[in-house]
C-alpha cells in the first residue's frame, strides 16, 4: 500500500489497460472514476460488448462513464473537474486528451506506451517494434502534451522480445510489465524522486495504425527474416496473406528457410519438397509455409493444402490489385 493514496481518473479500454488499473487499485490509490470508449458490436452477431476495463472497473464496484465524444463534451469536463483529481492516467483509452484534462491535475495526466521513446510513437508500437525485428523494446511512462507521444519521459523499463515472439504475446507482457511501473511512476511524482525528462526528438520514429494491406506478403521487398517479422508483428491482425491463382491465401504459420537448399528464383516462385511447400523470397532467401488457408477453403497444413492444389511452379502473389 502506498503512504500517500492519490485521487485518480483512469481512462482505458482494451485488455492491456486492465492490469494497471488493478495495481492502481490494489496499491491503495482512489480510482474516482473509468472513463473508457462506448460499448461497441463484436463478431458476426454484432452483439454490444463492454470493453475490458469497464468489466474490471464494474467487478471492482468503480464508477464508469462511457462518453462517445470528450471534445466539446460539456458534462464530462464539469463531471471531471468536479473530481478534482491528482492525476489522470491514461492507458490504450483510444481517444485524444483534450488540452483541459491535461491541465486539470496537479500531477498531469500519464500516460503508459508500449515502446521505449522515442521509438515508435503512435497508435501500434507493439507490433511495429516486432515487424521491423527489434530484440528490445519496453514501457514508458509519460506527461502526456498536445503532441502525439512526444511529452517527457518519467520512467521506461526494458522488455526483450524472443525470436519467435508475436505481437499478442508481447502485449501480454508489456501490460503485465507496465502495471507496476505506473504505480512508481505515481509514487515517484508524489515525493518528488522522478522528475520528466525531455525526449530527443530526433531519434524519433513512428508506429501508424495498421491497415489491412500491411498484412499482403511481398515476396520481392522483403527478405524471409523480414517476412516473418512482419508475420510476428502483425498477429493476430492483419496477419499474411498472398495470392495464389486470384484467390487469396493466407499464411497461418510459417518460417525462415535454409537458403541454400534452393536455387535462386524470381521471389514469390514456390518450391515443393518432401510435401512441404516453400516460397522465394527478396535476395534469395526462403520461407516455409507451414499452414495455409486458401480463400473459401479449410485452414490446412502445408502437406494437405498441396495433396488438393497442384502448385507446381506457381508464383504467389499474383492477384489483380
Amino acid at each position: 500500500m502506498v503512504k500517500s493514496p492519490l485521487k485518480l481518473i483512469f481512462c482505458g479500454t482494451p485488455q492491456f489497460a486492465v492490469p494497471t488499473l488493478e495495481a492502481l487499485r490494489e496499491a491503495g490509490h482512489e480510482i474516482a472514476l473509468v472513463v473508457s470508449q462506448p460499448d461497441r458490436p463484436v463478431g458476426r452477431t454484432r452483439q454490444l460488448t463492454a470493453p475490458p476495463v469497464k468489466l474490471a472497473a464494474v467487478a471492482a464496484g468503480i464508477p464508469v462513464t462511457q462518453p462517445e465524444k470528450i471534445r466539446n463534451n460539456v458534462e464530462f469536463r464539469a463531471q471531471l473537474e468536479s473530481l478534482a483529481p491528482d492525476a489522470i492516467i491514461v492507458v490504450a483509452y483510444g481517444r485524444i486528451i483534450q488540452p483541459w484534462m491535461l491541465a486539470l491535475p496537479r500531477f498531469g495526466c500519464i500516460n503508459l506506451h508500449g515502446s521505449l521513446l522515442p521509438k515508435y510513437r503512435g497508435a501500434a508500437p507493439i507490433q511495429w517494434a516486432v515487424a521491423m525485428g527489434e530484440t528490445v523494446t519496453g514501457n514508458t511512462t509519460m506527461l502526456l502534451e498536445e503532441g502525439l507521444d512526444t511529452g517527457p519521459i518519467l520512467l521506461q523499463r526494458p522488455v526483450a522480445i524472443g525470436p519467435d515472439k508475436t505481437a499478442a504475446d508481447l502485449f501480454e507482457t508489456l501490460a503485465d510489465a507496465g502495471a507496476p511501473l505506473v504505480v512508481e511512476t505515481l509514487a515517484g511524482l508524489a515525493d518528488g524522486s522522478i522528475l520528466p525528462k525531455p525526449q530527443n526528438h530526433a531519434d524519433a520514429t513512428l508506429a501508424p495504425i495498421l491497415s489491412r494491406e500491411e498484412g499482403r506478403m511481398d515476396f520481392a521487398a522483403h527478405t524471409a527474416v523480414e517476412q516473418k517479422n512482419r508475420w510476428r508483428g502483425f498477429q493476430p491482425w492483419p496477419g499474411a496473406f498472398t495470392s495464389l491463382d486470384d484467390k487469396k491465401l493466407i499464411v497461418h504459420r510459417l518460417n525462415v528457410a535454409e537458403s541454400s537448399t534452393f536455387p535462386a528464383a524470381i521471389p514469390g516462385r514456390i518450391a515443393i519438397e518432401n510435401h512441404r511447400l516453400f516460397v522465394a523470397c527478396a535476395k534469395n532467401t526462403w520461407l516455409e509455409l507451414i499452414e495455409v488457408q486458401l480463400e473459401g477453403k479449410k485452414r490446412l497444413s502445408a502437406a494437405e493444402f498441396l495433396r488438393g492444389n497442384p502448385v507446381a511452379c506457381a508464383l504467389l502473389g499474383n492477384r489483380a490489385q
